[in-house]
């Protein structure tokens, strides 16, 4: 059985993370800057350390709206908003940052045909939208040939796994605790589980696509292409 077309709240859901990210983007941008003042001699090395805080968007609707791409949507819809609304100096070079990102973000959910929303699947996320950043951004700026290049490796993999995978982690389940969910597809996922789990409760209902759903938990200085 083929999935549901995208419902009108999706598409909403996904346009306001893109905007509430768009603008966290940019923050962070302002923060980058901050911190290769601080790092001094090391300060080419600030955009790898803070990488995955540009990232955490794309896991986090995956979690949320449940259908192939809505990372890389959303990805790149954040990445419009920061440089269309807000003059991100990387300009739209950030559109196929977004792609990048967004894609191997959303990968380690595809694997499991969007049906697993644990730890394991978020740091995964994390790891492989990190990994699809360094190996185009890499490729693009030349970093092969860096000094430091070992370094600039590690602090993106921690980049990703903490301020894209725990992080999106997090908020996944702080949003869950709020109920604003609740409408959602995690909310009736768990809603589901939670039913069946009770004594005498139906099985767990299944997806369009007849999918058993898994309830969620309660790099330099050229201009930057978040690489």
């Amino acid at each position: 059985m083929r999935r549901a077309s995208w419902a009108l709240r999706d598409i909403v859901v996904l346009a306001v993370l893109a905007v509430v990210f768009g603008f966290l983007y940019w923050v962070l941008v302002q923060a980058w800057g901050g911190l290769q003042v601080l790092m001094g001699p090391l300060g080419d090395l600030a955009q790898n350390a803070l990488m995955g805080g540009w990232i955490v968007v794309a896991p986090l609707a995956v979690f949320i709206v449940r259908r192939p791409g809505a990372g890389i949507v959303a990805e790149i819809a954040a990445a419009f908003v920061e440089f269309a609304f807000l003059g991100s100096p990387a300009g739209p070079m950030l559109l196929i940052a977004g792609l990048v990102q967004g894609g191997g973000a959303e990968l380690a959910f595809a694997v499991t045909r969007y049906r697993r929303y644990g730890w394991p699947t978020f740091l995964l996320s994390g790891v492989g939208a990190v990994t699809a950043n360094f190996v185009w951004a890499g490729t693009l700026y030349d970093w092969w040939h860096q000094d430091l290049l070992v370094l600039r490796i590690v602090l993106q993999l921690v980049s990703g796994l903490v301020l894209t995978g725990v992080l999106a982690k997090v908020l996944a389940g702080a949003l869950m605790r709020t109920g604003v969910l609740d409408d959602l597809a995690p909310g009736r996922a768990l809603a589901e589980a939670e039913s069946a789990d009770a004594p005498g409760g139906p099985p767990p209902a299944a997806s369009s696509s007849g999918d058993v759903l898994t309830p969620g938990v309660r790099g330099t200085e050229e201009p930057r292409a978040r690489g």
